[in-house]
């Protein structure tokens, strides 16, 4: 994937395993569909940051007859009480000391899959990873 590969361009000392699940396909605009899976994909790169090894997985099961995507991480994680503000944008659950950004990637990303009728959440606890689930 394109997107794994810039990422470790910038950073090609960081150790980071990506793994990317093979034949998966979706239906929606490729342009926003780039700029959605790039949001995620740095999203993950970002907070998985400060650990000396990480993972980020990019993949899809069946549920409830539907295809979900989800891009998975072992970062920085984040607590859920807060999810409902989770994909408004400029909102931080990180201080930007921590971690830079200006909180507009999941903004965007929601947007985007809203934009093709789906829906966009997360799992995630403090040091547990976070998972971005979305349907098209």
């Amino acid at each position: 994937m394109i997107i794994a590969h810039d990422l470790r361009k910038q950073m090609p000392d960081r150790q980071v395993e990506f793994v990317i699940a093979d034949n998966i396909k979706a239906n929606g605009d490729g342009t926003m569909l780039q700029v959605l899976l790039e949001n995620l994909f740095h999203n993950s790169w970002k907070f998985t940051g400060r650990h000396a090894k990480a993972r980020i997985e990019f993949g899809s099961l069946q549920l409830d007859g539907r295809t979900v995507f989800f891009v998975r991480d072992d970062g920085a994680g984040f607590d859920l009480r807060y999810a409902d503000t989770l994909f408004m944008p400029f909102n931080r659950f990180h201080s930007a000391s921590e971690f830079p950004g200006i909180g507009i990637g999941l903004a965007i990303a929601h947007r985007i899959v809203r934009r093709h009728n789906g829906r966009l959440w997360a799992e995630s606890a403090p040091e547990q990873g976070a998972t971005f689930f979305f349907t098209l």
